[in-house]
């Protein structure tokens, strides 16, 4: 079992010091969706939302998320991102419902990964489209949410099996 490091000798929280960790090339790549009735589907697809383009606008969201993370997320270290991307495709789950899958990709050039960066990324734009289309139906359903795959690091690579 791995040693959990986010806590000092009396037990508290503390951010891991990185500064002999290596720079390397990090990336990482997570997913949500959105589960969405047939009228949102077609406000969105259609650009028909009285707020804007929702897809861009979840996109832009996003973008800032991930650029975001180290003040929300309270371990996280603020880290020089060199990308951000993010993408989204509709699936239709039955008669009445469709899925938007998110997906983020980030990366750095530093001495600690993207993971939270690339999960808050698609959170914070799951949450952007449910804002911009509430006022349609607020049972929108939001998740799962996790890691597709991380690339770089002490930890090494990781890639999800069943996504």
């Amino acid at each position: 079992m791995k040693e959990l490091t986010h806590f000092n000798e009396y037990g508290r929280a503390k951010m891991v010091d990185v500064s002999n960790k290596p720079e390397t090339v990090r990336k990482a790549i997570a997913e949500t969706s959105v589960i969405v009735n047939k009228e949102i589907y077609e406000n969105i697809v259609e650009n028909k939302n009285k707020k804007g383009d929702v897809l861009a606008v979840a996109q832009v969201a996003g973008i800032m998320g991930a650029k975001q993370t180290s003040t929300v997320i309270p371990m996280c270290h603020p880290i020089p991102i060199t990308g951000v991307d993010l993408s989204f495709k509709w699936e239709r789950e039955d008669a009445d419902r469709y899925k938007l899958k998110i997906q983020a990709e980030v990366k750095t050039v530093g001495n600690t990964g993207v993971e939270m960066e690339a999960l808050t990324a698609v959170s914070i734009a799951a949450l952007t489209v449910y804002d911009m289309c509430k006022a349609i139906d607020k049972g929108m359903v939001i998740g799962p949410t996790y890691l597709v795959e991380k690339h770089g690091g002490k930890s090494g690579d990781f890639k999800r099996e069943n996504t």
